[in-house]
């Protein structure tokens, strides 16, 4: 057998087992009723029994969004609940904004001032800890837009199931804004309602950045966050895997956190890059080395790197089709190289059903026009995937780890209000 046949072998075994992993994460949470059951909030107990603290980082954002957030987190149902904006110095109308809210909410909303020479997310997030007073600390992006029984129902959990962190479940709206906030809407969906789930009952789980709950005590004993990771959510998730505490995923549709998608294709891409650079400094950091078995390290090895591998498959893929239809090899290695397309076109037959899950959860009218749009647009997609994973390598290698911050327009803000006023 030549190189060239145990390369193409090789890139096609890479291939399967890339979608396999990809069938197995995104359907878990439909495995069966117990699966689907388990992935809910409990009821809400009558009494509440914790404290929240929400932060709310913001960075040159526009009065409006924030407005808006700060509106629904103040509009909770829950009883004890206090808000930290957090701003940084360097940023004085966001200040400004920040300061003008709290003067209208002056008993329940503050102001946290972050000077540190670096700015970044989780630097604001330490600052504005310091100041955080209740049992959990909570952290809202400057564009969330909450369910106001939210903590009500986040209290519950953390009663039922005795957690250290809760992970409540957040989801683009816009989906008809382009081609590419149809599949990025989609993602987060299957994120949120299914693969976080598969990562929490490993053992394993990069916590996302947004509507994530932590015990006050328990942020403050492992030092915060992480203030030069660009992953500071999925870091923290890491580090407490490691120490085995209990983290629960949560997901109702009626509960998630609403967001917008970036409003361009390059905020998409400059997103992206954020967030795999922040993966690769995760992984080189190591700490998911001290997993205790080797599954779990194996585990944690491949869910730190696998968005890469999902980006390269962007790649290989046409490569696979081009020697499977062009190359002359023998018959066997020719029909292997077909092999990936078996579990690629089960995967967009699963993604067509997950669309119209989306749009059943959400009460979102699904077109035939989207459905389209969503296979269509699967080929660009993941060549976005692979541009931004080359960007954060080649920012890796330069140590270039600047926080490039994705802009709010508030794209989000109408259908929210909708939904909102639907579950009323």
């Amino acid at each position: 057998m030549s190189a060239a046949h145990v390369a193409v072998l090789l890139i096609t075994a890479c291939l399967v087992l890339l979608a396999c992993s990809t069938l197995f994460l995104s359907t878990y949470a439909w495995w069966s009723p117990d699966h689907r059951s388990t992935t809910g909030y409990p009821d809400i107990l009558p009494a509440n029994e914790h404290s929240f603290s929400l932060i709310m980082p913001c960075r040159t954002e526009r009065e409006e969004v924030m407005r808006a957030t700060l509106a629904r987190l103040l509009q909770q149902t829950h009883s004890r609940v206090e808000v930290i904006i957090s701003v940084g110095d360097d940023d004085p109308d966001t200040v400004a904004i920040a300061h003008a809210l709290a003067k209208e909410h002056p008993d329940s909303v503050r102001v946290s001032v972050d000077s540190n020479a670096v700015k970044n997310k989780p630097r604001q997030l330490n600052t504005a800890l310091k100041l955080c007073r209740n049992d959990i600390v909570g952290i809202f992006d400057a564009e969330s837009i909450a369910a106001p029984t939210l903590l009500a129902h986040i209290d519950s959990v953390f009663q039922h199931r005795n957690a250290d962190v809760v992970q409540g479940a957040v989801q683009l709206v816009n989906f008809s804004d382009s081609w590419y906030s149809l599949r990025n809407c989609l993602e987060y969906f299957i994120w949120f309602r299914s693969r976080l789930h598969a990562h929490a009952k490993s053992g394993f789980i990069p916590l996302g950045g947004n509507t994530v709950f932590v015990k006050r005590d328990l942020l403050v004993s492992v030092g915060g966050w992480d203030g030069d990771c660009l992953a500071e959510d999925c870091d923290l998730g890491v580090r407490l895997s490691v120490l085995k505490r209990r983290i629960v995923v949560a997901y109702s549709p009626d509960l998630v956190t609403r967001e917008e998608t970036p409003d361009s294709l390059a905020s998409l891409i400059r997103q992206r890059t954020r967030w795999s650079l922040g993966f690769m400094q995760v992984y080189a950091k190591g700490d998911w080395r001290r997993m205790p078995t080797g599954i779990q390290r194996v585990n944690a090895w491949w869910t730190l790197t696998q968005q890469h591998f999902m980006a390269l498959a962007g790649v290989l893929i046409p490569i696979s089709i081009m020697l499977a239809l062009f190359a002359k090899f023998p018959l066997p290695i020719t029909m292997a190289t077909f092999l990936p397309l078996i579990p690629t076109f089960a995967l967009f037959t699963l993604e067509i059903c997950m669309l119209h899950e989306f749009g059943k959860d959400h009460s979102f009218r699904i077109r035939a026009r989207d459905y389209l749009r969503l296979v269509l647009g699967a080929p660009a997609y993941q060549v976005l995937l692979a541009i931004s994973a080359i960007r954060a390598l080649g920012k890796f290698y330069t140590g270039d780890f600047r926080w490039d911050k994705t802009a709010h327009n508030g794209a989000h803000l109408n259908l929210a209000e909708v939904r909102l006023a639907d579950a009323r």
